[in-house]
Parts: C-alpha cells; sequence; structure tokens
C-alpha cells in the first residue's frame, strides 16, 4: 500500500498564522535531552536520598519503566496517532500532532515533541506513575519510562537525519521509513519494531524488499 506524502524538504506548513503559537509547535532536537536528563538524574537522586530500596531494586524498577514506555510509545502511535477521526476538529487535531509529520517527514523542527506538549505531559504522566506504583517507587519507574521518551523523540530524530553504519539502527531505520513510504498502518514500533512482531503489524518482508 503507497502511502502519500508532500514533501522531503527541511520543513513544513505552518500549524497556525500566529508566530508565536506557530513558534510553539516546533523543537530543536536537543530541547528533550536538555529538559529530562537532568530530570531522571533528581529523580534517581530522590530515590536514594530517601532510601526506597536497593540499587538492584532500583535497576528492576528503571528496566520496568524502559520497556513499558516501549508499550506505551507502540499503543499511542497505533491507536491513537493513527486514529481515524470522524470530525473535521479532530482531523485538524491529528494533524497538527502526527499528520504533519506523515506530510512532511524531514522537517527536523517537527520530529521531537516541543515542550508545550512533553511538559504537561510529563506532569500527568508522574502523578499517574506515583498512583499506580506508589510513592518512591514511581521515583525508579519513572526515571527508566523518561528515559526510553528520549530514545524514542531523539532516535526518531536521528531515523529520519542521520546516516547509520550499524546493521542494527540500519534495520530500525528501514522499519520506519516503510511506515512513512510504503504502508502507515504497519510498523508502529519506532525506537523497538519488536512490539510490531508481536503485535502482527510488521511488515511482509519478501513484499517490501
Amino acid at each position: 500500500m503507497s502511502q502519500k506524502f508532500v514533501s522531503n524538504k527541511d520543513k513544513s506548513e505552518k500549524m497556525f498564522e500566529n508566530r508565536f503559537l506557530n513558534a510553539l509547535t516546533k523543537a530543536h532536537f536537543s530541547f528533550p535531552l536538555i529538559l529530562y536528563i537532568p530530570a531522571i538524574f533528581y529523580l534517581s537522586f530522590l530515590f536514594f536520598r530517601d532510601e526506597h530500596g536497593t540499587v538492584w531494586y532500583f535497576l528492576g524498577l528503571f528496566a520496568a519503566g524502559f520497556v513499558l514506555w516501549s508499550i506505551f510509545e507502540y499503543l499511542i502511535h497505533r491507536f491513537v496517532f493513527h486514529y481515524k477521526p470522524k470530525t473535521e476538529f479532530g482531523e485538524k487535531v491529528l494533524f497538527t500532532f502526527h499528520g504533519v509529520h506523515h506530510d512532511y517527514p524531514n522537517d527536523s523542527f517537527r520530529l521531537v515533541m516541543p515542550p508545550v506538549v512533553s511538559i504537561p505531559l510529563y506532569a500527568v504522566m508522574y502523578l499517574l506513575f506515583e498512583a499506580i506504583f506508589g510513592y518512591g517507587n514511581h521515583f525508579s519507574i519513572f526515571s527508566g519510562f523518561v528515559l526510553g521518551y528520549l530514545f524514542y523523540d531523539v532516535g526518531h530524530y536521528a531515523l529520519h537525519h542521520f546516516n547509520f553504519k550499524n546493521k542494527y539502527f540500519q534495520s530500525i531505520k528501514k522499519h520506519h521509513l516503510l511506515h512513512h513510504y510504503k504502508d502507515e498502518h504497519h510498523g508502529f514500533g519506532v525506537s523497538m519494531p519488536f512490539w510490531d512482531k508481536i503485535f502482527k503489524t510488521d511488515f511482509d518482508e519478501e513484499r517490501e524488499n
């Protein structure tokens, strides 16, 4: 199934006529690193400062959070970003969040989540993790979750703008580009494509080669 796209140039259309609002929809790929690497270290510091567990306990929860992000990423990409709205307003909202990326996949300022979106989501997810996993445990598991997010967000930029020599990263890039240019109904795992194999949304290798 061929995937339509508008342009491979490093630019895209305006989301808003207001220049300030439009600027809020863009972000340099370094922004997530600047914002959330310190957050990971701070949450980790809080876990050990208040003696919520051993190093191994921390690492176990941290790894669980990292894996949890990869599942979250797959589900959001598949069932939210590629949901087909029934109203014009819904179509506009989804285009703003994800559709524009499919039309202009190489716009370097629309490849990572802008802070105006990521910061409120960070706050909501932080409170949700505390409610679900309990105070103390959430410092560790949420740290892993945020690291998973960074792998996704910055990795997504790299998939569109880096030329990888490593075969593993080449395979991930191929997987993601097939999602863009061949079939948007498959290949929802960006940072961890193996979820597509598990949920039967991987590409048919013989058909796509």
